[in-house]
């Protein structure tokens, strides 16, 4: 079955995103647009078939998809980002998901973001920080009563989400940032530390057997290729200036089609 990977146009405002632990830097527009045509042709390399949406020019932050929506096997979470100027992202991405999954919608006081999200087996971990909130993280177990899921939850510090401190990279193997989150839910897992002054090198997006990984931290990287795991660099320096990663600019599901 295909592995789409639900991605969105770079926002003509994206000048104005919402940021929260990196300073305000000037972004480079047209670089940053070229670094997301790249992205999606990294996706569409390890065989992911692209559903772009179109741009939201009145929502800067719109290109990190992934913040709007869980979408696991059975079901999607249309989410309830905890940044109020991000909410009116959902509904695209709820039009996008209505032909593949049975969607679910988190409401007040729950605010959750897809980026404090991460699936590990049949466990979703998700992030409490500055922007998900207990509430939601309880909005989220109960939308998967019926599905076989453990949702626990993850004290996040200095980081705007769960996977911007720890992600993925293989079976097993996580890349974190431990001075972020509180490492102990995940000390059954064997673990990569990002190295010294590459504190936002957690973040990687991985695709089948291969992560899709920044070009900015080559020693965090140098650490994952001595783990055996496949790296494909891309670059999104401007897309960082906006505090994104690489698992933030896409939604990847498998289609049932």
């Amino acid at each position: 079955m295909p592995l789409i990977a639900l991605t969105r146009a770079v926002s003509s405002s994206l000048t104005d995103c919402v940021l929260t632990h990196v300073p305000r830097t000037p972004i480079d527009l047209p670089r940053a647009r070229e670094q997301h045509r790249a992205y999606e042709n990294a996706l569409v390399r390890l065989g992911c078939e692209i559903l772009r949406l179109s741009e939201e020019p009145a929502l800067p932050d719109a290109v990190f998809v992934e913040d709007a929506a869980i979408v696991l096997d059975e079901i999607a979470i249309l989410t309830r980002p905890g940044a109020q100027t991000r909410r009116a992202e959902v509904e695209s991405v709820a039009i996008a998901l209505r032909d593949y999954r049975p969607l679910v919608r988190l409401t007040a006081p729950g605010t959750l973001d897809g980026g404090d999200v991460l699936r590990l087996g049949r466990t979703l971990y998700v992030g409490l920080g500055g922007r998900t909130n207990s509430a939601g993280a309880t909005q989220l177990a109960d939308a998967l009563s019926d599905f076989d899921y453990d949702v626990r939850t993850v004290d996040v510090h200095d980081a705007l989400h769960l996977k911007t401190a720890v992600t993925e990279v293989a079976d097993g193997l996580l890349v974190m940032n431990s001075a972020w989150i509180d490492h102990r839910p995940f000390d059954a897992f064997e673990r990569v530390e990002v190295a010294a002054g590459e504190p936002f090198a957690a973040n990687a997006l991985r695709v089948r057997d291969t992560v899709i990984y920044p070009a900015a931290f080559p020693q965090t990287r140098d650490r994952l290729t001595a783990h055996g795991v496949e790296v494909l660099e891309v670059d999104v320096s401007e897309l960082a200036k906006a505090e994104g990663g690489v698992t933030c600019c896409s939604l990847l599901f498998v289609s049932e089609g």
